[in-house]
């Protein structure tokens, strides 16, 4: 009899896990993946997408036992049609003329191309803003730097670690994996390091413009619409495989060791987010790590 509460209390909170994990695989790029085996990706596979979303919705707000995801369901239906629309923008002939499309050189191309991303984040941030009200129930705020971790055994994180130990590790190692991995695996291009010099602070600007993006699109906003209602574990779980198979076709690196490589850093990213209440260390190290990503294509690009 002591146990009926908590089963009474947590088999609503299974049928959520469950209802939100579901739509978060469907409306992935896991079936852009799976597609892209056997052929080119269909031009509907976007639209089934919204379809499956706006269905969730309604049935959110249809369906009692469905009805604390409906924000979730908004603010993903707007990820989607937002990342539609700005793509649509960086294909007009004004945007192209402005910038110079995929074979401009490396500022006007990455200046398109990073614009671009600050619009659809913008009008994410626009809908997580009206829905959740305020910026610090969705991470827009520094933060408490310092807050505690939360044990995670298999990372060896025991009780009493800080943010502010953890968070420059955790910066130094990421950043460093990714640099080993740009020189291991595109090398080639070293020799243009002189050519790019005056480049570096540009690559500096974009790396920072894309941790924003990313972190306001892919995670924060999901995340403030979820923690609450699906539990601390299940939400960075669910919003960690989202953003891996994000990387799996067009991340660097990509593939199978791009979607493991970034489904865990989002979970740690997730983490700091909810355990700081604010997106510091989420964005440092993630503008840290992304540097040499961008040296690299400013390399490839002379």
């Amino acid at each position: 009899m002591s146990t009926q509460p908590t089963d009474q209390k947590s088999s609503p909170r299974r049928l959520l896990i469950l209802a939100a994990g579901s739509v978060t695989l469907l409306v992935s790029d896991l079936p852009n993946v799976i597609w892209h085996w056997f052929e080119p990706e269909p031009g509907w596979l976007y639209w089934a997408k919204v379809a499956v979303l706006a269905a969730f919705l309604l049935t959110s707000l249809a369906v009692k036992s469905l009805r604390p995801l409906w924000k979730f369901a908004v603010i993903f239906l707007a990820f989607l049609l937002a990342n539609r629309f700005s793509d649509w923008i960086g294909t007009t002939a004004v945007w192209q003329n402005w910038f110079g499309g995929n074979n401009a050189p490396y500022a006007a191309l990455w200046w398109g191309r990073q614009l671009i991303q600050v619009l659809f984040t913008l009008i994410v941030l626009a809908v997580t803003w009206v829905l959740l009200r305020r910026w610090w129930n969705f991470f827009l705020a520094k933060g408490q730097v310092d807050a505690q971790l939360e044990p995670v055994r298999w990372l060896g994180i025991r009780t009493g670690q800080r943010w502010t130990m953890f968070g420059w590790i955790f910066a130094g190692c990421f950043t460093g994996g990714t640099t080993l991995f740009v020189v291991l695996a595109y090398g080639q291009f070293l020799h243009n390091f002189g050519r790019i010099i005056p480049l570096l602070p540009l690559a500096v600007v974009f790396a920072a413009i894309n941790a924003f993006t990313e972190e306001f699109t892919y995670r924060a906003p999901l995340l403030g619409a979820t923690h609450e209602v699906l539990g601390r574990p299940a939400a960075l779980a669910i919003n960690a495989v989202f953003f891996g198979f994000a990387h799996y076709l067009y991340g660097t690196p990509n593939g199978i060791p791009g979607l493991l490589m970034t489904a865990f850093v989002g979970f740690l990213f997730g983490k700091s987010m909810l355990e700081t209440r604010g997106s510091f260390w989420a964005l440092f190290t993630h503008m840290l790590a992304d540097i040499p990503i961008f040296v690299l294509y400013a390399l490839a690009s002379v």
